[in-house]
């Protein structure tokens, strides 16, 4: 299992456009196979900061959803709404090891 953290610093006169394709990543990226979790979380503190915690079973699901039609459409579109570059970080999980409790 393989979740990526993604940190996102949004220009404000954007956040609301962003969300909005986002959105639309999420409802894609959730039917892949091989994805357990897909979430769009937004800061309390500031509402330009967004993360974007994505689980799947394997390193070969989450590379596979680079090459999906609405990653890459919400790579490009969200590009110029970026304050600064987004940045990803990928994690081993630990617990729960349990699929089931995904």
């Amino acid at each position: 299992m393989i979740v990526t953290v993604v940190e996102v610093s949004v220009k404000p006169e954007y956040i609301d456009a962003f969300i909005e394709a986002s959105k639309s990543n999420h409802e894609g990226s959730v039917k892949e196979p091989g994805n357990m979790r897909f979430d769009i979380l937004q800061s309390a503190v500031d509402a330009a900061q967004f993360v974007l915690y994505e689980a799947y079973e394997s390193e070969e699901a989450s590379k596979a959803h680079k090459e999906t039609a609405h990653y890459k459409k919400w790579k490009d579109l969200v590009a110029p709404m970026m304050a600064t570059p987004r940045k990803g970080t990928a994690h081993r999980v630990i617990c729960p090891a349990d699929r089931s409790k995904w």
